[in-house]
């Protein structure tokens, strides 16, 4: 499975470097000099297509990484093979990814990476099932749990202690103690 770290956002300068919108909690080994990113189009057209006159730009399948720095908050990131700004405008939009099997599982047994988590089935303490994960929404809050209800809509959970007491991975469940009308929402 893929994990999205990061889209790519404008360039910086004229020498091929862009800013990435950071998705991870591990920026700097994501993003260290030689990482390989595997890539997919975003949701934003590149403004300029082009990487020369005449000549069509495709954003390759990954990107390797030559550096990356901060500056005032961004996260700036020149990659291997991209030298001017107009192919570096060409993958505005770009989302980058690692393999989840490349990732090493969190070292708090209280932490879970999103892979982990979708799919689980969610139930009551009392074992009645609420319906299945299918992606954790990172609110400013806390995390919240998109559960697909067995009726086919929506129910959003947030991921605290005291609603969501276990997360049993082996299990393949969620044990989650909604109050009252929370589901109803």
């Amino acid at each position: 499975m893929r994990l999205i770290v990061g889209r790519i956002g404008k360039p910086h300068g004229i020498r091929g470097e862009v800013t990435v919108e950071v998705r991870t909690d591990e920026p700097e080994a994501r993003f260290a000099p030689g990482s390989v990113l595997a890539t997919e189009p975003g949701a934003v057209p590149p403004a300029n297509p082009a990487s020369g006159p005449g000549v069509p730009f495709r954003v390759p399948a990954e990107l390797t990484v030559e550096s990356a720095r901060w500056h005032q908050g961004r996260l700036l990131v020149v990659f291997d093979g991209i030298l001017e700004r107009d192919v570096a405008e060409a993958l505005r939009g770009t989302l980058l990814g690692v393999d989840s099997a490349d990732v090493a599982p969190p070292e708090d047994p209280e932490e879970f990476h999103d892979h982990q988590l979708v799919g689980l089935a969610v139930v009551t303490p009392a074992g009645e099932h609420l319906g299945e994960v299918v992606k954790i929404d990172h609110a400013p809050a806390s995390d919240l749990l998109v559960l697909r209800r067995p009726e086919g809509r929506t129910a959003l959970i947030p991921f605290v202690k005291a609603i969501v007491p276990e997360v049993d991975l082996a299990g393949g469940r969620i044990v989650v103690d909604p109050p009252s009308g929370l589901l109803d929402l």
